[in-house]
């Protein structure tokens, strides 16, 4: 009984989180387009950190509380999942094709981030400093896209930007209830990241498995269920590309702007995490690079492979730490 109260605080702080980064991310980019601001311009800034919202505020919530292997856990694994089983899942039911911008500019940031994520981590701590020089880096990221979105103006661009943002919705809603939108979508975020924490905290320590395997499996597969539903319905409407980009970008923002953010705040100190579970996040990303470059598609057997993979990583955390 008391392991399925831990569960319903679980399920509930992830369905608080959903709908608190839905309603912060609506109303945050009616706003900004209601001030005049571009929905690319919207979609590239506030869209791009609003969906990282959720992982921020349950690692901040993890590193703050004194669970630091929880909150570095929480961002390694969504990275793997995110790789391994949303475009595993997303590549089974519909061949995903690949744009040359994600190849050639974006999958190399991603691989970089890897590397200096990886390198920071090496003497198990993350400092003010270092989380600052994520933080830069993610700016820099964004400002760069924006300056190329602006430069090449490409159209199909400028229309998936607009469908997203949806600038006559915007217009037609007050001030108040979209900052109302805001406010509550905060709130909701704070509150979600409290309830996540205390379930998958209270079910590691009633079940004995260390802090960092539930973070890696459980918590991190639990934020990025909103990443595997809305992936599985683009892939049904075969719109392979939006997925592919929308997990490399939520990979990207998860290491420099989660992290970073986290760290500037609390330095993060880990003893749990492993040089497997980095070696691991590396092999993920990298092989995006001989997957990707193939043909321009991820294929339904190269979604099984990295399904495969994510499965036989999942089950050696259990099996190497926890039996």
């Amino acid at each position: 009984m008391p392991v399925m109260i831990d569960l319903f605080w679980l399920i509930a702080g992830l369905t608080v989180l959903y709908f608190g980064a839905d309603w912060l991310v609506g109303g945050a980019s009616k706003l900004a387009v209601k001030f005049g601001i571009a929905p690319l311009v919207v979609g590239l800034t506030v869209v791009a950190f609003g969906t990282s919202a959720p992982e921020m505020f349950v690692s901040i919530g993890f590193n703050q509380g004194g669970y630091p292997d929880m909150a570095l856990g929480n961002v390694i694994g969504s990275n793997i999942c995110n790789i391994g089983l949303v475009l595993g899942v997303s590549a089974f039911i519909c061949v995903l094709t690949i744009k040359n911008q994600l190849l050639l500019r974006d999958l190399p940031f991603l691989v970089a981030a890897t590397l200096g994520f990886s390198w920071m981590l090496m003497n198990g701590v993350i400092g003010r400093l270092e989380g600052c020089l994520l933080f830069a880096a993610v700016i820099g990221y964004t400002i760069f896209q924006l300056v190329l979105a602006r430069r090449v103006k490409d159209p199909e661009v400028l229309e998936e930007y607009e469908n997203e943002i949806d600038p006559g919705a915007a217009e037609k809603e007050p001030i108040w209830k979209l900052v109302l939108f805001i406010l509550i979508g905060l709130v909701g975020l704070y509150f979600g990241a409290e309830w996540l924490e205390r379930g998958g905290v209270s079910i590691a320590k009633r079940i004995g498995v260390p802090e960092a395997v539930i973070s890696l499996t459980l918590i991190a597969f639990s934020t990025s269920v909103p990443e595997l539903a809305t992936s599985i319905i683009a892939s049904l409407k075969r719109e392979g590309d939006i997925i592919v980009g929308n997990v490399i970008g939520s990979c990207i923002f998860n290491l420099l702007c989660v992290i970073g953010m986290t760290s500037m705040i609390t330095p993060i100190k880990t003893t749990q995490i492993e040089m497997a579970d980095l070696i691991v996040m590396g092999g993920f990303t990298a092989l995006l690079i001989p997957i990707m470059k193939t043909r321009r598609r991820i294929s339904r057997l190269e979604g099984g492979i990295l399904l495969a993979l994510y499965a036989g990583y999942c089950g050696y955390l259990w099996i190497d730490r926890v039996a």
